[in-house]
C-alpha cells in the first residue's frame, strides 16, 4: 500500500478516535454535572458518588484515546475535532438534563460543524 494512502487511512482512524474521545469526555462532563447535585466533601461522600466515579473513569479513558490519536495524526488536523465536545454536551444536556436549545445554541453548533469541515478540507 502506498505511503500516502496509508497516512490518509491513519488520519481517518485518528479522527474517529478523537471523536470517540469527545463522546467520552462529554459523557464525563454530564456525569460531573449529575455528581454535583449529590456532592459531599467527605471521603465516603466522594467514594459513594457513582456519577463522580463514572465521570472520572470515562474522562481518563477519553484522555488516553486522545493521546493515542495524537500519536498517529497531525495536531493541527485532529485538535479542532475536540470542539465537537461542545456539540455533544449541548445535545446531552437537552436529553438528560432537560435543558433547552435556543437558536443561538443551534447557530453555535452549526458554526462548530462548519469550522471543523473547513479545517478538514484545508488539511488535504
Amino acid at each position: 500500500m502506498p505511503r500516502a494512502r496509508r497516512k490518509q487511512r491513519t488520519a481517518a482512524w485518528a479522527i474517529a478516535l478523537v471523536l470517540l474521545c469527545t463522546l467520552l469526555t462529554s459523557t464525563g462532563q454530564l456525569m460531573f454535572k449529575l455528581a454535583a447535585g449529590r456532592l459531599e466533601f467527605t471521603p465516603m461522600g466522594l467514594i459513594s458518588n457513582h456519577y463522580l466515579t463514572i465521570g472520572c473513569i470515562v474522562y481518563v479513558l477519553g484522555a488516553l484515546l486522545l493521546i493515542m490519536a495524537l500519536k498517529h495524526g497531525e495536531l493541527s488536523v485532529l485538535y479542532p475535532f475536540v470542539a465537537t465536545s461542545f456539540v455533544w454536551v449541548s445535545l446531552f444536556s437537552v436529553r438528560f438534563l432537560e435543558e433547552s436549545m435556543t437558536p443561538f445554541k443551534w447557530a453555535g453548533i452549526a458554526s462548530i460543524i462548519v469550522g471543523i469541515s473547513l479545517i478538514g478540507i484545508g488539511s488535504r
